[in-house]
């Protein structure tokens, strides 16, 4: 009976040893989501960084892409990562303006995501995302994307060159609004599944909207003039639940902030791309591009600018002074 209760502790003994070694090695789950159908290019780019992740984090940490919109209205997204329902969420950080006005800072910017690092901003940031959203940030992806004005219909064209956009109905979301009312334009608020709808019945004279996904969405087949220059930036975040990211092990943390740094930088580059063939593409098809020159140009560009950093400024911010300076340097 002795020796059985030694060879019983031996086995006991053995067995939490090996319990805890399999515990110490098990892989570390992470839940995304993403703000855009997973067919959508923003998300085939997430994918991307998810792709990286896991790459580099092989028994060490792994990232499971969850699904889009079906999972979570996109606009509730960020609340379901802060109350820890989904562990991390990709989308744009505007949704949450009403909350956290430093957003604009990247709609109003001209750096990229890896030069907001280098001068600071990118901290400034992750300090406005703990503050007014209860979540950590990790990335701003997809930068050097710029929107654009697309109408259905030729835009009249003034004597000194600009457009006349006055009193057409421009399919809109917060950060258009304050820019189309100042160059004439009515922002009508439109749900993206519903603007291709809108855009066959013509309920709506043309949209917002950056190169990228024009066509993955088809609003090119009506959308037949794009003004040029572009404005504005993509906000695009990645944050995770504040719970699960302090209990993440120190490797698992090093390997998804390198990935974050290394990722922002080939996703540019990446969209860069993307940006010069579908600029072609569209061109091919018979897109006509309107294109503002000099003094034109350049005033188009500041009053797009302009409005996103007044509207942080009105909203209070007490980023607003160091985040200009980072984000918009003149």
């Amino acid at each position: 009976m002795k020796k059985m209760r030694i060879k019983f502790a031996i086995m006991t003994t053995a067995s939490m040893l090996a319990l805890g070694a399999s515990a110490a090695h098990a892989q570390e789950q992470i839940r995304a989501i993403s703000a855009f159908p997973q067919a959508l290019a923003f998300s085939q780019s997430f994918q991307g960084f998810v792709d990286l992740v896991n790459e580099k984090g092989e028994g060490v940490v792994q990232i499971t892409y969850a699904g889009g919109p079906e999972m979570f209205p996109p606009n509730q997204q960020v609340d379901a990562v802060r109350r820890g329902v989904i562990d991390m969420q990709y989308g744009p950080a505007s949704y949450y303006l009403g909350t956290m006005p430093e957003a604009d800072a990247w709609v109003g910017s001209t750096v990229t995501a890896a030069e907001a690092r280098e001068n600071g901003g990118f901290g400034i940031m992750q300090q406005a995302f703990r503050e007014k959203l209860g979540v950590e940030l990790l990335a701003h992806l997809d930068t050097g994307v710029e929107f654009h004005v697309y109408t259905i219909q030729e835009p009249r064209r003034t004597e000194d060159g600009g457009v006349d956009l006055s009193g057409l109905r421009i399919r809109s979301q917060p950060i258009y609004n304050a820019f189309f009312e100042e160059i004439g334009a009515i922002p009508v608020s439109v749900p993206v599944p519903d603007v291709y709808t809108g855009l066959e019945r013509s309920t709506f004279d043309g949209s917002g909207w950056p190169i990228v996904g024009i066509k993955d969405l088809s609003w090119d087949r009506f959308l037949r003039y794009r003004i040029d220059p572009g404005v504005f930036q993509t906000d695009l975040a990645v944050v995770i639940n504040p719970a699960k990211w302090e209990g993440l092990s120190d490797e698992a943390k090093a390997i998804i902030e390198e990935a974050a740094a290394e990722y922002e930088q080939t996703s540019y580059e990446n969209f860069q791309q993307v940006i010069s063939e579908t600029d072609a593409t569209v061109r091919e098809e018979g897109m006509t591009v309107v294109e503002l020159e000099d003094e034109q140009a350049a005033e188009f560009r500041r009053m797009a600018f302009e409005s996103a950093w007044a509207r942080m400024q009105a909203a209070g911010s007490e980023h607003y002074d160091a985040l200009r300076s980072a984000y918009y340097p003149e």
